[in-house]
């Protein structure tokens, strides 16, 4: 059995299995959604096993869990992959259990990875969904339209992150913790201004009242003791309301996290059906329109790339394969020269 950890508030009591995998991606400055992700598919590994302590089981558990997730639960390909990185992540960084035989070959079922293709808008149904959006939650869209931003991407910004000088916007710690910028729309250059001195008003407020903090990412807030209440830390789009701060619940300190994503997701779904849209949308199909639109309009792939944030060229080679040019944007025989004589 691994060492447990002492908890600080009890040193005599160790740390629970669960908080000791927190701590780990924390360490490693995974992403909240990553931390809840691993947490969750490991929760379920011990219970699938009957609350077996993962240091007591091995290949064939890891093995079973991971069959069963294809077989009977028929889970997608990327989904059983997420619940094999959680266990990786457990029994290599948490338990310290780094056999390659426990791993290496796994004799499980895989899971089918269908090839879908990635829901683009045309323009028109871009301009029919924005329109119906509430004004509340209209510029977070215009944003992922405009700048090719992932949701919580756009969430995540803070005022010093938008540049009005150079008309770009950066975006921190994106999907593999990179850091890249993309463009700020002209068009809503004068909305995002109106819209950071309402902010700015609100931020203003807060301190007034003893409040005003915002969470730090990493050891910023040791680092700079007073940023955690600076403007330019201060969130883009902030939450109606303050909270707690979940690191330190008992804490009298309230904080003003950002909006949570469901609300953007809920108005987004919602007008695509009063937009008589017959296409699945959420707030990533605006990034998925973007870069397609931008193909259309002729820019180099690489390019598009670069703005969309992707590792491999591969990755931004799918929207070459949905542009409203048919199939690899090659034109059929039947309109190139013999349609006339048919």
């Amino acid at each position: 059995m691994a060492a447990s950890i002492p908890s600080p508030s009890n040193p005599a009591r160790p740390k629970k299995l669960l908080d000791q995998v927190r701590d780990a991606i924390r360490l490693k400055h995974y992403s909240y959604r990553t931390e809840e992700s691993y947490v969750l598919w490991i929760k379920r590994f011990i219970l699938f096993h009957d609350k077996r302590h993962p240091n007591d089981m091995g290949r064939p558990e890891i093995e079973a869990f991971l069959t069963h997730l294809a077989t009977r639960e028929r889970v997608a390909a990327s989904t059983q992959n997420q619940a094999l990185a959680a266990l990786l992540f457990l029994y290599r960084n948490v338990l310290h259990r780094d056999d390659p035989a426990l791993f290496d070959s796994l004799n499980i079922a895989r899971a089918q990875k269908p090839a879908h293709l990635p829901t683009v808008l045309t323009k028109e149904e871009v301009g029919k969904i924005i329109r119906l959006i509430p004004n509340e939650y209209q510029l977070m869209a215009r944003l992922l339209y405009g700048s090719g931003l992932r949701l919580m991407e756009c969430l995540h910004l803070r005022v010093k992150d938008i540049d009005f000088v150079q008309s770009q916007i950066i975006v921190r710690d994106g999907k593999g913790e990179k850091d890249r910028v993309t463009m700020l729309p002209t068009s809503l250059v004068a909305p995002l201004q109106e819209h950071l001195a309402r902010v700015k008003h609100l931020h203003d407020q807060d301190l007034a009242k003893g409040h005003g903090y915002v969470d730090l990412p990493y050891a910023l807030a040791r680092k700079y003791p007073n940023a955690n209440r600076e403007w330019i830390w201060q969130y883009v789009f902030p939450s109606r309301s303050l909270s707690t701060d979940p690191q330190d619940p008992r804490s009298d300190r309230l904080y003003r996290h950002h909006a949570h994503e469901s609300g953007l997701q809920k108005a987004v779904a919602a007008a695509a059906r009063r937009a008589g849209i017959p296409k699945r949308v959420s707030p990533h199909t605006f990034r998925h329109s973007f870069a397609t639109h931008l193909l259309e309009a002729g820019y180099d792939i690489r390019t598009v790339q670069e703005l969309l944030g992707h590792r491999d060229v591969s990755t931004t080679m799918i929207y070459t394969h949905v542009l409203n040019k048919g199939p690899k944007a090659v034109r059929s025989p039947l309109d190139t020269g013999c349609s006339a004589d048919l």
